[in-house]
């Protein structure tokens, strides 16, 4: 027999005979000589009604056949006369393939707390709202590479160990060989690579090797972040999307950005209707009109000083009270509550700002000529904030060097960066953006524990 998933048996076009489902119980309901049973198999949202009649094979089983119990249905697919479902399945045979115990499966029917649900990450997914977002993650995911090869991107796979910081920030995590009590592990020249070994906080730099030789490029992997952020933004590893092109400037990254989230938006919207309509009814009432936003409307596009001017203007309420609680001045970095402002209330659209000032930004955006902003720009978009970060790249070697002098980091460890600038060097630019940062503008999910299969964060690493 054919085995039919959920998904499958739910968009049938006609019934069905002799066929097989396989899922987990979600609800069960006995009546005299048959039972109802709700079946998930997790290829979507809805579930299917299986209806088995007593008698069947595997009948005896029926009493263990319980929520969270995993089950075989043999039988055919027919229409149903029930409201607000167009098929069910009626059982000739019915095969338990794993007892879920009632006393202690922690998935009853009823709503749990994210926070609950997060002390149970490898369970979760069986829940309505966490097989919704991780549905779409797979799908976003899809969306992502889909853009950047219908434009031409090459897919770069970036190291993930790495002997150079990207942002020069210094907070990346250590890879050793070397017990750390040993008195080798003073020496990093003892250690595995002979020098110094980090995770990678960033695919950019290598990216940027490829687009000074394939042309436009992305990269899409796991980066890793040392800081000790307990926030619902912040986790300690990370899905980066990076994409750089060659021959391009910082109008060019502007204009890839918007294209590229109205087209990841536009397919889920497409593809995942259904999952995204319980985001939109249960997590965020705004999501639709949000998601409308960013799909029909143009960025608005300001640079920071006038961003700034415009925070200043506006920062006591009608009422004389400060509208902040971060205070604005030029050459800040902008919080998240100044992003929303700006979007939310200001341009009530997505805005993209730029030129941002040196002294906050990495040592590898391009100096403007005024000699304190870069030609750096962020994405912004309303109730998440940033959601893009990128700039033109400094493709001049002088002022590069100079860059990297100012920010005490050693040359040694970026000679090669050097030389795409010593061999053909090119205008470039690009952005990144964090993959769960997308999930979140998406769902409405505002905790990037709840985007992420099995989150990594400050004192915690389960599962």
């Amino acid at each position: 027999m054919k085995r039919l998933r959920v998904r499958q048996a739910l968009g049938s076009e006609t019934p069905v005979e002799s066929i097989v489902v396989k899922g987990w119980v979600r609800t069960k309901r006995e009546n005299k000589g048959f039972a109802f049973i709700e079946l998930n198999d997790g290829s979507c949202l809805s579930n299917l009604q299986v209806i088995v009649d007593e008698g069947i094979a595997g009948w005896e089983d029926i009493a263990r056949v319980t929520t969270g119990a995993s089950i075989s249905v043999e039988g055919n697919l027919v229409e149903s006369p029930g409201a607000g479902q167009k098929w069910e399945v009626h059982g000739t045979s019915l095969t338990l393939l794993g007892d879920a115990d009632p006393e202690t499966f922690p998935l009853q029917k009823k709503r749990h707390s994210d926070e609950f649900l997060r002390s149970i990450a490898h369970l979760r997914p069986r829940t309505n709202k966490f097989g919704a977002i991780f549905r779409i993650r797979s799908e976003a995911a899809y969306a992502v590479h889909k853009f950047f090869r219908d434009n031409g991107f090459a897919y770069v796979h970036s190291p993930i160990i790495t002997g150079s910081d990207c942002e020069g920030a210094g907070e990346m995590f250590r890879v050793t060989t070397l017990d750390p009590a040993s008195p080798e592990a003073c020496n990093p020249e003892n250690d595995f690579f002979g020098k110094s070994a980090a995770l990678t906080v960033s695919g950019q730099l290598a990216a940027e090797i490829f687009a000074t030789s394939l042309g436009d490029v992305y990269t899409f992997g796991p980066t890793f972040r040392a800081e000790n952020s307990n926030t619902p933004r912040h986790a300690a590893e990370f899905w980066m999307i990076e994409p750089e092109m060659a021959f391009a400037d910082l109008t060019d990254d502007m204009n890839l950005g918007e294209a590229f989230l109205k087209s990841v938006v536009g397919h889920l919207r497409t593809h995942c209707a259904e999952d995204l309509a319980l985001f939109a009814q249960w997590v965020d009432k705004e999501l639709d009109a949000t998601l409308d936003t960013i799909l029909n409307e143009d960025f608005a596009r300001v640079s920071y000083t006038e961003a700034v001017d415009i925070l200043l203007a506006n920062s006591k309420t009608k009422k004389g009270k400060d509208r902040f609680e971060y205070p604005v001045s030029w050459g800040i970095d902008l919080q998240t509550e100044h992003e929303r402002f700006l979007t939310e209330e200001h341009f009530k659209r997505p805005v993209i700002v730029y030129d941002y000032p040196k002294d906050i930004k990495a040592f590898y955006m391009r100096l403007n000529e005024d000699g304190k902003t870069v030609a750096a720009m962020d994405i912004l978009v309303p109730r998440v904030g940033e959601i893009i970060g990128g700039s033109q790249r400094e493709e001049r070697i002088d002022v590069l060097n100079s860059r990297i002098a100012e920010l005490g980091l050693n040359p040694d460890d970026y000679w090669w960066y050097m030389d795409l600038r010593r061999f053909g060097s090119v205008p470039h630019a690009g952005f990144g953006m964090g993959f769960e940062r997308l999930l979140m503008m998406v769902t409405g999910v505002t905790n990037i524990r709840d985007v992420i299969p099995c989150p990594r964060t400050p004192k915690h690493l389960e599962f």
